[in-house]
């Protein structure tokens, strides 16, 4: 399935049970009352008691000419999500994130010709017995370009002019979360654990840190796919449900003993 036929579906689903879908980007949201507004570019203002985000993570990849052109292509980024689709294809890594070597050995069990680029980030000795112990081509040199030859990817450049010619290459992009509309309420992105970049820390149930918003999908749990950040929406969505219930509990009771004094 596409994804924007998967987007179509859930929104579709969404109006069927009541729920209203914009169109618009969100530019700030702050505390009104006891809730929260939500101001969008276009100037509306949207009111609601409890906000959860959603809003996913942005992918900033390494500035090397002609690698974003590729990208979503073949430069990739997951063994789990774009692997079967160049199995036993000579691929590389580029080594630009903590994650390089783990993924030049994920990809390792889908093809026999990988070569892992040191670029900015040489690997540690351990790291490079790793990577030798499992035949994995390491060269020690910063790459200039990505470059491509009839819409297809023909290899990298390196610093000395050498090209070397892959069919795919994998890249671990800094992921940070969308989440600069949340300044105003003073909630911030914080470093992932992982070191891969920002996320909104969030509890199991997928609080923040601030009472009354909760996060779910990518914006928190950056390597979370589809399924997983559409079960944790869920999980979410039944937590402010259930907190929305007691908050009406408490106030009926206290309109009630109010009502008997």
């Amino acid at each position: 399935m596409r994804p924007e036929e998967l987007l179509a579906r859930g929104r579709a689903e969404v109006r069927g049970y009541g729920g209203r879908v914009l169109p618009g980007e969100v530019v700030t949201a702050g505390r009104e009352g006891a809730g929260f507004a939500v101001t969008l570019a276009d100037g509306r203002t949207v009111r609601a008691r409890r906000l959860l985000v959603t809003t996913g993570l942005v992918d900033e990849l390494p500035d090397i000419p002609g690698l974003r052109d590729r990208w979503g292509r073949d430069v990739l980024h997951c063994p789990y999500c774009h692997g079967w689709e160049v199995r036993d294809q000579a691929i590389g890594v580029l080594a630009n994130g903590p994650m390089s070597v783990h993924q030049a050995l994920l990809f390792r069990q889908l093809s026999d010709d990988v070569t892992f680029f040191c670029h900015t980030r040489p690997p540690s000795g351990d790291e490079l017995e790793q990577l030798t112990a499992r035949g994995i081509s390491v060269v020690d040199d910063e790459v200039a370009s990505v470059e491509s030859a009839e819409d297809r990817l023909a290899g990298v450049r390196l610093r000395d002019g050498t090209m070397v010619r892959r069919d795919a290459l994998v890249v671990a992009p800094r992921m940070t979360a969308r989440a600069g509309f949340l300044a105003a309420l003073g909630l911030r992105p914080a470093e992932h654990p992982a070191g891969v970049g920002e996320h909104i820390p969030v509890d199991a149930a997928g609080r923040t840190g601030l009472p009354g918003v909760w996060a779910a999908g990518n914006v928190t749990d950056p390597s979370a796919q589809v399924g997983a950040a559409a079960a944790a929406g869920a999980m979410a969505a039944a937590q402010i449900n259930a907190d929305l219930v007691a908050e009406e509990t408490r106030l009926a009771v206290a309109a009630q003993l109010h009502s008997t004094a």
